[in-house]
């Protein structure tokens, strides 16, 4: 009698161990096919018009625009962020502003001045016809969520300004709500890395420091 029973012990054990082992197997399987690096990356196109692009040209000039604050809004760009929440470093960013589209919005200046501005940027600074745009493409992204649907990000890439290219790094909140994304944050350039001038006129009016400080929150909606 007891034999037998030991037989049944054993035979059930059997059965369990081979039951289990397709699951155990499977499992691996789906583990190793589900990496955070398989799961598709959203894309966003950016959206100009309701957001905000400024560069801050701190004030070094002189006349009447002396002790003045330049704010200098970038109206047109288009772009496209792809962020991937499960692997970050995946995610990238590419935008391109117009120069053409850059234009003085300090409310210090009147609408006289800004014309004065606004032609000696086009004439002196951005030069568009030679230099229509200014593009920053990632080459990495680094950073890890602050919230729900929120990321502390570090964006480094290129960037090409007056047909001169440097790698800056762009400190970056990302906010995710429903369909829309959204950016926020600044980063500095020195002009002399880009060649850019602050103005070469003998009564140039546009002068600034050689530091320019960008500051952006830019909206995007899923594609």
């Amino acid at each position: 009698m007891f034999p037998k029973r030991l037989r049944i012990i054993f035979s059930l054990c059997l059965l369990f161990s081979a039951a289990s082992y397709p699951l155990a197997h499977v499992n691996r399987d789906l583990s190793s096919t589900h990496s955070p690096e398989s799961f598709a990356a959203q894309r966003y196109t950016l959206d100009a018009s309701p957001s905000k692009f400024i560069a801050h040209g701190l004030p070094g000039g002189l006349l009447w625009f002396k002790g003045h604050e330049h704010l200098i809004a970038v109206r047109e760009f288009t772009g496209e962020v792809q962020l991937n929440a499960d692997s970050i470093t995946t995610s990238s960013l590419l935008i391109t502003a117009k120069t053409a589209s850059m234009e003085e919005t300090s409310s210090v200046f009147t609408d006289a001045q800004k014309k004065i501005i606004n032609k000696e940027l086009r004439e002196i600074v951005f030069l568009p016809d030679q230099y229509p745009d200014i593009v920053f493409k990632s080459t990495s992204v680094s950073g890890k969520a602050a919230g729900a649907n929120q990321y502390d990000l570090k964006i480094s890439g290129d960037l090409t300004l007056h047909g001169v290219t440097r790698q800056i790094t762009i400190p970056t909140k990302v906010t995710v709500m429903g369909n829309d994304l959204r950016a926020q944050g600044e980063f500095s350039i020195n002009r002399d890395d880009f060649k850019v001038k602050a103005t070469s006129a003998v009564h140039g009016l546009v002068r600034v420091r050689n530091k320019i400080k960008f500051t952006f929150d830019i909206v995007g909606h899923a594609a």
